[in-house]
């Protein structure tokens, strides 16, 4: 690798614009964004596009609900059932998840309202950040993360190490290193 390719880049991407996912029904998906979570349906852009999947035209639509850096959180539904099915997520429950970072107050109305909501949620405390997790409708795993008030530390002592812990565990060292994680609630 060339000393080119190690550089970075001059000036790094200033924020995600959007993160989107393939979902099976938008209104489903609204009231779980916009009514449960709490988190606005800004836009909403009908398309139509040849995707290469499917080898065809098709029609879709794509919602964006707000981050607060002006990033979004976007979704696609599909006119027909056979471009869903081509392009949707197949197990999206197994480890693949989006991660929001959050103040402790927004954390706890999250919280708030899952339980009215009645939605199965897990607490993970990493010790480098406190995350809840649950499921959208349609299985995505969604996540919502809250520093601790020492994450400015937390984040310079392991940009110290980040490469030889990574050199590590790539050469079959597979221990933790993680002495600050407390465990799994909720």
């Amino acid at each position: 690798m060339s000393a080119q390719q190690t550089k970075p880049l001059d000036v790094l991407p200033e924020r995600l614009h959007h993160f989107g996912f393939v979902v099976r029904d938008q209104e489903v998906n609204r009231k779980f964004f916009e009514d449960v979570l709490g988190i606005p349906l800004v836009a909403t852009w009908c398309e139509r596009a040849h995707n290469v999947i499917v080898g065809r035209e098709i029609n879709y639509c794509h919602t964006f609900y707000a981050l607060a850096d002006g990033g979004a959180l976007a979704f696609f539904q599909f006119e027909d059932e056979d471009a869903y099915e081509a392009l949707k997520p197949h197990r999206p429950d197994l480890g693949h998840h989006f991660a929001m970072k959050v103040e402790q107050k927004t954390y706890d109305d999250i919280v708030r309202r899952l339980k009215a909501a009645n939605i199965q949620y897990r607490e993970t405390d990493h010790g480098y950040c406190q995350s809840i997790y649950m499921a959208s409708p349609d299985g995505l795993k969604v996540e919502f993360t809250v520093d601790p008030p020492d994450a400015d530390e937390i984040t310079a002592y392991k940009k110290k190490d980040a490469h030889s812990e990574l050199k590590r565990w790539l050469a079959g060292d597979r221990r933790p290193n993680n002495t600050d994680r407390h465990g799994v609630t909720g």
